[in-house]
């Protein structure tokens, strides 16, 4: 029997795709056959050509119903999520903290559901790692976004008349997409200053040639991820911040704590001290923003600051954002095939981790926790193949 991964189209908003050329000849090569809705990869620009030797769909319903595994970029629509069949394997980005009924309706299907913001932050795993690769898009797409949005040059510019000093940029978040945006502003010329609450990043962000806010907080936290931090705390890091931003000409912004709304760190008093003509990017604007005043797909104007929201920022980009997600899906696939054939070693701490549903329930304790409904023990359940499905 052979196992099908299935790639159904994405949400009519959504560019990027799971797949590519180099991943469908790597999965071949684990006696792998993919299966593709028609039109699911157009809008990353992989064309049946360079795809190579795979199967097509007409409908997403036909994937769903072949396939052994489904890759998606994130959530199916409501039809196909139900048609998902006991012991099949979905693996995206799943939005696990979303509602508890988003996670109730998919542990009903019996469907065993990989959410990959959940992979253990780990060193094996950064080849898997999702988030990062998608992050550190975004990053750099916030500078983009920053860079066309600005009145100033980025860069020092001598003309015949004089000189023209840089464009300031600050840079709060130092994870993969706040780096990556603190070395893209360094290309284009600008002086960056880059902070972060755990002080750990320090090292980091003056590797990349910007200079570090230390405000003296601390929230080092644990799995690579910030705490939240005390309103002692915020208070003192609002005080210190207040100078850094009201010096910058750009700010962009990109903390997120998993499970929770992102952290307001940027108050609408300390935009409204910027600069006229000053930017604001804020990368954590789908999950509230870091900054007050921000709205999600939208740009507004507080103060004499534009102040921007943008959402979905790596499908801006997915020729390489979908490059690089097929690489992660297919590297936290593989070790799961051997010579053709499907089986999930339980006692892997990646493939636990990032389980959001088996043997039709929710089995990860942090969402669990987070969303206030039961979890379930993780017991393995035999995982069907399509023959055996229709048989």
């Amino acid at each position: 029997m052979t196992v099908v991964i299935g790639i159904p189209a994405s949400g009519e908003h959504e560019t990027r795709s799971p797949i590519n050329g180099d991943v469908v000849k790597k999965l071949a090569a684990l006696g792998v056959r993919v299966l593709i809705q028609r039109g699911a990869t157009d809008a990353s620009f992989a064309t049946p050509e360079s795809l190579g030797d795979v199967d097509w769909a007409e409908t997403s319903t036909e994937v769903i119903a072949r396939a052994d595994i489904v890759w998606s970029i994130g959530n199916l629509s409501a039809a196909d999520q139900a048609a998902l069949r006991p012991g099949q394997l979905l693996m995206g980005l799943l939005t696990p903290y979303a509602s508890a009924e988003h996670v109730t309706a998919l542990a009903a299907t019996g469907v065993t559901a990989f959410a990959m913001e959940l992979l253990p932050r780990i060193s094996r795993a950064q080849s898997m790692d999702i988030l990062s690769s998608q992050g550190a898009a975004s990053g750099y797409e916030c500078v983009l976004i920053a860079a066309s949005r600005t009145p100033k040059f980025f860069p020092m510019l001598t003309y015949a008349a004089g000189t023209i000093r840089p464009a300031r940029v600050l840079v709060i978040g130092a994870g993969v997409a706040g780096l990556q945006a603190i070395a893209t502003a360094k290309r284009l010329g600008s002086v960056v200053h880059g902070y972060d609450v755990r002080p750990e990043t320090r090292e980091q962000v003056e590797s990349l040639g910007a200079k570090f806010v230390n405000t003296g907080v601390s929230a080092a936290g644990s799995g690579g991820y910030a705490r939240e931090l005390t309103t002692e705390e915020k208070e003192q890091q609002a005080q210190a911040l207040a100078k850094a931003v009201a010096e910058s000409d750009v700010l962009i912004t990109t903390a997120a704590v998993p499970g929770k709304k992102a952290p307001v760190i940027v108050t609408r008093a300390m935009v409204e001290a910027m600069r006229p003509g000053s930017v604001v990017v804020d990368m954590a604007a789908e999950g509230g923003g870091n900054v007050e005043g921000t709205v999600a797909g939208k740009e507004m104007l507080v103060g004499g600051a534009r102040v921007i929201g943008p959402v979905n920022l790596p499908a801006r980009m997915p020729v390489h954002t979908s490059e690089m997600f097929a690489k992660n899906l297919l590297n936290f696939t593989s070790p799961m095939i051997a010579d053709g054939v499907l089986s999930i070693d339980w006692s892997d701490d990646v493939i636990v981790g990032t389980a959001l549903t088996h043997g039709g329930a929710l089995v990860h304790a942090g969402v669990a926790k987070v969303l206030g409904v039961p979890v379930a023990p993780l017991e393995p359940v035999s995982v069907s193949t399509e023959e055996e499905a229709s048989a």
